[in-house]
């Protein structure tokens, strides 16, 4: 039942409306998103509850009795609208503190500057540089004109992320930093960019590479137990196609069937699915075409190569593959899933093959992006050779108890 100004007069902390008693803050709803918490020391505050782009999100509407219950009802629709017309109250909510720090603060700049990305960075990577942001440098320099931070405060930030044993976070702090100072000196709000001063201030990042097995004969064991998984058809599928392709994990379990092209022995990952942004073309050995359409059957109909156990609608868990190489019998320290990049970027070098070529289909980064974007193709034949080698090559390591490197043939 919708709330009463008598009904929230009587709300008493630690005693639900049913009776019930409690230690914790308890709600009681109104309607339409509207409910009021009573917290346990007598407090009554206002909340909204409401979904945006599919995910549920709350907002604050101010402390009871501050707020009468006609005034938050009327805070509520106000909300709703904004809903309705495809803006999210909490970025509104965000842009009003803003605001009250000018447009040259350093937050605005960097929402400003993070907005910019939004059509060319992935949802996973946007989220997560604004939340490094929002933790650790927003509350301490948020509010501070742009062109007036020193290079001791951010500094100071920084610090306070490696004093926590974060030091990889901190570095990829001062990288952001760097590029927002460096847009807002593009856009006339910032001389310098202040986090170039910072360079060896920071003791280096220690680098952790991925586990990975590079020898051939534990290349074989690891190809044999994969062929022996027992697990989930589509797991087991997903296992045999890793070390055949080796694109990053997030790039496998994302597969779409639009994006392959069995006659032409093609997956094409478009721009938007890669780390760089870049069309990825991987040419399929006639293993890998195998693989697929052995998988087909079964997922074929759907949009995803191998969706998750729960929907069709949805890709496999970015941890199934790791899960499955643990069940097989591989630790964290042994094997991973990005660790089939390194065991064939390893090899194939070891045998020679044209670096560049190999760097092509890793999709390692690209000095020049407009190169880098009417590229993809390059290399094309040599790296259909190659991974139809490669194929192979992991076939006879299977076949054979101990093996010998495969030298490429000129």
């Amino acid at each position: 039942m919708p709330l009463s100004d008598i009904k929230i007069k009587s709300l008493k902390p630690g005693i639900k409306p049913d009776g019930s008693t409690t230690s914790k803050t308890y709600k009681v709803t109104d309607e339409r998103g509207l409910y009021i918490e009573v917290t346990p020391k007598g407090g009554k505050r206002w909340r909204f509850k409401y979904r945006f782009e599919g995910k549920e999100k709350l907002l604050s509407v101010g402390i009871y009795p501050d707020i009468s219950l006609k005034a938050a009802r009327a805070r509520r629709e106000e909300l709703r609208t904004q809903v309705a017309e495809g803006i999210d109250p909490s970025d509104v909510r965000k842009a009003e503190k803003i605001s009250q720090a000018g447009m040259e603060s350093f937050e605005f700049v960097a929402r400003e500057w993070h907005s910019k990305h939004k059509h060319n960075w992935s949802e996973s990577h946007l989220t997560r540089t604004l939340a490094r942001l929002e933790k650790n440098v927003f509350p301490w320099l948020g509010k501070k004109n742009i062109n007036e931070i020193k290079a001791s405060e951010l500094l100071a930030v920084l610090r306070r992320i490696e004093n926590r044993g974060a030091l990889e976070t901190a570095h990829r702090t001062n990288q952001v930093c760097g590029q927002i100072f460096r847009y807002a000196i593009a856009t006339g709000r910032a001389e310098r960019d202040i986090a170039a001063d910072l360079k060896g201030a920071l003791p280096p990042a220690k680098v952790n590479h991925h586990a990975s097995v590079t020898e051939p004969e534990k290349i074989g064991e690891l190809i044999r137990a994969i062929h022996q998984y027992s697990g989930h058809f589509t797991t087991a599928c997903a296992l045999k196609l890793a070390p055949l392709v080796f694109v990053r994990p997030g790039e496998l379990r994302n597969a779409e069937w639009a994006e392959f092209d069995l006659t032409k022995a093609e997956w094409r990952i478009p721009a938007r699915k890669m780390k760089m942004k870049t069309v990825h073309v991987v040419p399929l050995s006639k293993q890998a075409i195998t693989v697929l359409n052995e998988l087909k059957p079964l997922t074929g109909s759907g949009k995803y190569l191998f969706p998750s156990n729960r929907t069709r609608t949805r890709p496999m868990s970015n941890n199934t593959i790791n899960a499955a190489l643990r069940r097989l019998g591989y630790s964290k320290d042994e094997m991973t899933g990005h660790g089939f990049r390194s065991m064939a970027s390893t090899i194939l070098n070891e045998q020679g093959w044209n670096r560049d070529a190999i760097e092509r289909q890793l999709a390692h980064s690209e000095r020049d992006g407009v190169r880098a974007a009417y590229n993809y193709a390059e290399y094309l034949s040599e790296r259909m050779e190659m991974m139809q080698h490669w194929a192979n090559y992991l076939d006879d390591l299977s076949t054979k108890e101990n093996t010998t490197q495969t030298i490429k043939m000129s």
